[in-house]
């Protein structure tokens, strides 16, 4: 014990010991972000999936037996847990849980397909019962909350079930936040890239594709819509219904805007370009006023920090040495 003891108070240990931590700190430093990556290859693999699943949907609703087709590819593809499945068709939980809001929030989170929307609907209905339990051996069963009567140790079993029926919901819409937020700031440079693409002669399929390899960087989930739009644009009847989809996946106006104008171009023969360079500069304008916004509001949000910590520490230092000097020469008079 001594000589470990007197090993730890060794400065030359104490100094090889602040080394080796440093020297690996930025070893670890170094190759993260060379070994991390930023997950662009499984996103794009993920969208060549989805844009299978375009592809073999279209093939076979053009076959008399496109229901039965359609749901064999989604189980081989997506590796859908037919139990699961079951449960939920059995107890009918998509007319008693979802609606059409509910597909779009999870489209807008990044969620395509129904096994994202049959997994939603099985963890909305298991939750409440998995954190009711939990409660209920927490509380009872641990003893926790012994001071209080049983009408507040029910109260409290019944509040985290419900916590865990809007815990789903409360996911969702975060997630959902987050990509709109990413969308948002990589859009204006997606539309510059669009219009560069169109300017210098390429079709509105090959600015998407070029759009979204050149914009994974910033954005990937950008990039993951844009290449699904390119794959709707080459496999439904419609061009509209592409532009009509992407616009809803995002949620976004701005996007909205930008393909209800692609679609009038489509339609009515106008100038794509001009449309484009229109609509690129109102984004640039909208996240800029987004920006001022932000920065407006810092003042009156700093203000509470501002009183709570900045003035006391201010006020310390500045009559701190008229304090000391005065209880030194034992008062003021």
């Amino acid at each position: 014990m001594e000589a470990i003891f007197k090993s730890l108070s060794d400065p030359a240990f104490l100094f090889a010991v602040l080394v080796a931590v440093a020297v690996f700190a930025t070893i670890f430093t170094v190759a993260m972000p060379i070994l991390g990556g930023s997950g662009l290859e499984s996103r794009m693999k993920s969208v060549a999936i989805e844009r299978d699943n375009i592809k073999a949907r279209e093939r076979a609703r053009l076959a008399a037996d496109s229901d039965k087709r359609r749901k064999s590819a989604s189980l081989k593809q997506q590796g859908e847990k037919p139990g699961v499945r079951a449960l939920v068709e059995r107890l009918n939980l998509k007319a008693a849980l979802a609606d059409e809001g509910t597909v779009n929030k999870l489209r807008n989170a990044g969620f395509r397909g129904q096994n994202p929307l049959v997994m939603f609907l099985f963890l909305r209905f298991v939750l409440p019962f998995v954190a009711f339990l939990g409660a209920l051996i927490y509380v009872f069963g641990l003893g926790k909350l012994a001071e209080h009567s049983m009408m507040v140790k029910v109260f409290v079993c019944i509040l985290v079930a419900y916590a865990g029926f809007y815990a789903p919901n409360l996911y969702i819409s975060n997630r959902a936040s987050k990509r709109k937020t990413g969308i948002t700031r990589a859009w204006p440079d997606a539309l510059d890239l669009m219009l560069i693409c169109v300017e210098s002669g390429m079709s509105v399929e090959a600015a998407f594709k070029k759009v979204s390899d050149e914009i994974g960087t910033a954005s990937a989930d950008l990039a993951e819509e844009l290449v699904l739009t390119n794959a709707e644009l080459s496999f439904l009847q419609e061009r509209k219904q592409a532009f009509e989809n992407l616009s809803n996946r995002t949620g976004l106006d701005s996007v909205k805007s930008v393909m209800q104008a692609l679609s009038q171009a489509e339609k009515y023969g106008t100038p794509v370009a001009t449309a484009l360079r229109v609509l690129s500069a109102e984004s640039r304008d909208m996240r800029l006023n987004e920006a001022e916004k932000k920065a407006a509001a810092l003042p009156p949000k700093l203000t509470v920090p501002m009183i709570l910590f900045f003035l006391p520490v201010l006020f310390v230092v500045i009559l701190g040495p008229a304090g000391i000097g005065i209880s030194q020469r034992g008062g003021i008079f």
